[in-house]
């Protein structure tokens, strides 16, 4: 019985397995097919979404510049359009089909950032720029020589919030692995990170700004400050000789202009300052023995802190902090106060200050009287910028433009707001770590002339190979041209002409590596060259003298190594020149790519 039964049972096992095999065949039939119309499907919704996420990028450009321009109308209409598209690409890059592909092999990745891209966008436009454009930035304007205390706080919340939202959104996009990404995808996250870092950096700057202005300007007490005109016609680090220099007065808000005076009447100073030792190494006592040397260094926080004790020894003046600007500011404030009158001189406007301070005052003036001419424009400038009424947002855009090249500097004698300014570019801070790789240009006229005016300088940064260390190398180019006559120039601008040929421009150009670099050599118009070397801030420094006749051209190539990193990015920091530097710098691959 069994025997006979054994063939039929056979018979059935394989009937069941075909069975099983069939409903598996038709199950694998059912689910592929599902796949394949979902791929079909995030495929669609990813061109949509590209769509969407490009519209909102040209809307975000012209946002800005409407922004920027104060047409606020217009504004408000392209805002309204940028949030239809930023919502767009959030709401296709959300639907079930695309959650599901976000949790397969390979693509998952890409669409999940994708997803964060499109959310990033969309809450800036639905929670950070429509309080922008709230804001009100006459708050911000002085009126009668006094800022509304009051009023400036009240920005002050709203640029608060701002910055918490746009800090918000760029700690999510740092959050996103960017490794396993395709290029497209890659090189769009870098993209929008990259500008959300410059954005939240003015939010966080006019979050603090706000914060500090009512301190500052003497809410809590009357408070000084030194205002000092640096002159790059004689270069120094941060900018220019100090040649002049005003005691600015705050009380509640209201500004006024007190002492004047010229670094030359403050003599020298012996036995010298105290000096960092690495400066002092670097320098010698110079920054702590002359007025006009205390910005041999690039450190502005240190040159601040010899002046103001330079001005207090002499005058019996103390003061909270020292503010340095230079004539190519003044250019930039002339745009929204208007032509100033300047007595002894011609009236001053945006088109011909810095020709006039930095040219035309040399050829008719004597050194004295340059200085009294330098202070007396810098005090008519600020006397307009407190009393006329001016256009808050040309006003902030020209304030902006010149602490992006560092034109602008501030220090705080007091620890606990300097600490608060933190490293920004207004601090003139030459931090000892680097979040991006820094090489610094910084320019130290050697001729004891005023030659600086006719300098042209250009800069060229390329990030190169990889090291097994962890260390990258990076390639300097500087290039300085002098459009300085062979005749014609009087003693006051010749100076002591310390170059043997009075109208060559000699330049102690130092190079400073990235935080915990080295610089490996220079060559001078192609030539090895010879350079001093020292360290300020955990940065090497190499100095060569470079000499440039009129009408001539010199090239100085550097080799540097950065710290450890692993980035492809780099930047410079330069000398702020009476005419702005051409730069550009060339990145290269993340060395993990």
């Amino acid at each position: 019985m069994t025997q006979s039964e054994s063939p039929r049972r056979r018979r059935s096992r394989r009937r069941r397995r075909r069975t099983r095999l069939r409903r598996a065949l038709l199950t694998a039939l059912v689910v592929g097919s599902v796949l394949l119309t979902s791929a079909g499907w995030v495929g669609f919704r990813g061109w949509q979404a590209r769509a969407h996420l490009l519209n909102a990028a040209g809307l975000a450009g012209e946002l800005s510049a409407q922004v920027v321009g104060g047409d606020t109308a217009r504004a408000h209409r392209t805002l309204a359009a940028l949030q239809q598209q930023a919502g767009a690409a959030r709401a296709v890059t959300s639907d079930p089909g695309w959650w599901v592909a976000r949790r397969t092999p390979y693509v998952g990745d890409d669409l999940t950032a994708v997803r964060q891209i499109a959310i990033a966008i969309d809450d800036l436009a639905r929670a950070a720029f429509p309080a922008l454009l709230r804001t009100d930035l006459t708050g911000l304007v002085p009126r009668d020589g006094q800022l509304d205390v009051g009023r400036l706080r009240a920005v002050g919340a709203e640029l608060s919030e701002v910055d918490r939202e746009v800090q918000r959104v760029r700690a999510d996009l740092t959050a996103v692995p960017v490794e396993d990404l395709v290029a497209e995808v890659r090189a769009a996250l870098v993209r929008l990170r990259d500008e959300i870092d410059q954005v939240a950096a003015l939010t966080a700057a006019a979050d603090r700004a706000t914060r500090l202005l009512p301190p500052l300007l003497g809410m809590d007490g009357a408070r000084r400050y030194l205002l000092v005109s640096q002159n790059p016609a004689e270069l120094r680090a941060t900018g220019g000789m100090i040649g002049a220099y005003a005691v600015l007065e705050a009380d509640r808000g209201r500004i006024r202009m007190g002492r004047q005076g010229a670094s030359g009447d403050l003599g020298m100073f012996d036995p010298p300052l105290k000096l960092p030792a690495e400066v002092r190494r670097l320098w010698a006592d110079l920054p702590g023995r002359y007025p006009a040397d205390v910005n041999l260094t690039p450190h502005f926080p240190t040159a601040a802190a010899l002046y103001r004790e330079m001005v207090h020894r002499r005058t019996g003046v103390r003061v909270d902090g020292v503010i340095a600007i230079d004539p190519v500011v003044l250019s930039y404030l002339l745009r929204a106060t208007g032509p100033v009158m300047v007595p002894g001189g011609t009236p001053l406007t945006s088109e011909n200050a810095v020709k006039t301070l930095l040219s035309d005052s040399y050829r008719r003036l004597d050194h004295r009287a340059q200085d009294r001419y330098f202070a007396a424009a810098a005090a008519a400038v600020f006397d307009a910028f407190l009393t006329k009424n001016v256009d808050p947002k040309v006003l902030l855009s020209a304030f902006d433009r010149a602490i992006t090249e560092r034109r602008i500097l501030f220090w705080s004698a007091h620890p606990a707001e300097q600490r608060t300014f933190g490293d920004s570019r207004m601090t003139g801070t030459l931090p000892d770590q680097d979040t991006v790789p820094t090489v610094g240009v910084f320019l130290n006229d050697g001729s004891g002339a005023k030659l600086g005016y006719y300098l042209r300088p250009t800069a060229t940064l390329a990030v190169g190979d990889c090291h097994h260390d962890g260390r990258r190398e990076l390639r300097l180019r500087v290039t300085l041209t002098s459009s300085a006559p062979t005749s014609g120039l009087n003693r006051s601008v010749l100076g002591l002409g310390l170059a043997g040929d009075p109208y060559t421009v000699r330049t102690f150009v130092s190079v400073y590596s990235p935080a915990g670099g080295a610089v490996l050599e220079a060559r001078l118009d192609g030539a090895a060259t010879s350079v001093a070397t020292g360290t300020e801030r955990r940065r090497q420094v190499a100095t060569a003298n470079v000499e440039v006749p009129a009408g001539g051209t010199r090239s100085l190539e550097v080799s540097v190594l950065t710290g450890r990193t692993r980035a492809g990015a780099a930047e410079l920091w330069l000398t702020p020149t009476a005419t702005p530097w051409t730069t550009q710098v060339v990145t290269a691959p993340s060395c993990d790519q």
